[in-house]
């Protein structure tokens, strides 16, 4: 994405001399976004003098709905503009200009950044989603205690039984439990 037609050319060059395939050249967020979903581009690179606060807004709906990584080749470096970019899921952001020899490298840290951006994504998604389960279990643990006047241990083994029993997971039991009140 860029709005000057002669960075962009700049940047289209120095894509094509790492052996960077261009798919699409678009002007503006909401075209960058339908090109991307249309050509399916792995990595998107653009070119921005300032990223202005509807630009980075634009790269956080593509961030959040077609996930990529993003280099974002800059003018400006405003400390608070670089966060804002990073948190709108830009992998790489590198200012004042544009060698077709740094091309390479910065899209191979951005695609690494990104990987491994997208794998603590979804660590934190499976600690979460393990949290919550957990805390299902200990309800429906302290369901079974208060009901059926159990100890903690044997609250939670009948739970376990009840979910081996029936080829449900824990969770599953748990709900089970927690419906039946």
């Amino acid at each position: 994405m860029d709005s000057d037609l002669d960075r962009a050319a700049a940047v289209e060059e120095g894509l094509a001399a790492a052996g960077c395939t261009v798919v699409a050249i678009a002007a503006g967020v909401e075209e960058l976004t339908r090109r991307v979903r249309d050509t399916g581009a792995e990595v998107i690179v653009c070119g921005l003098d300032d990223p202005s606060r509807d630009e980075l807004e634009g790269m956080r709906a593509l961030h959040r709905d077609e996930p990529r990584p993003v280099v974002l080749f800059a003018e400006k470096a405003a400390p608070e503009q670089i966060e804002a970019a990073l948190e709108a899921g830009v992998a790489a952001y590198v200012v004042e200009g544009l060698a077709p020899s740094r091309v390479r490298p910065v899209i191979e840290v951005a695609i690494r950044r990104f990987r491994a951006h997208q794998a603590l994504r979804r660590q934190l998604a499976l600690a979460q989603s393990d949290l919550e389960e957990r805390k299902l279990v200990d309800r429906a643990t302290g369901a079974l205690m208060q009901r059926h006047r159990l100890s903690e241990p044997e609250a939670y083994r009948r739970l376990r039984r009840m979910a081996m029993d029936q080829g449900l997971r824990l969770a599953a039991a748990a709900t089970m439990v927690l419906e039946k009140k």
